[in-house]
């Protein structure tokens, strides 16, 4: 069985105040919901780019870390 080694960006996200969701979008034809989760304040997702998300949307006051940089969602 081979193994496929996933190569995808990895952002950080830390939620800066309760009830922050992230969810994950698919690539393709039509991008679709596949993923979401709820953090609380002070909670860290570490998540990463793949070959079936394309996407990453931020609902809350959260902080991003990308290898581009820092972003404040929701201020």
């Amino acid at each position: 069985m081979a193994e496929t080694a996933i190569q995808g960006d990895f952002v950080v996200i830390k939620a800066l105040q309760d009830g922050v969701t992230i969810i994950g979008l698919t690539r393709g034809k039509e991008t679709r919901f596949h993923h979401s989760e709820k953090l609380d304040k002070g909670e860290v997702m570490v998540a990463q780019f793949t070959e079936h998300t394309s996407a990453i949307k931020v609902r809350g006051r959260a902080e991003i870390l990308t290898r581009h940089g820092r972003v404040e969602a929701g201020a």
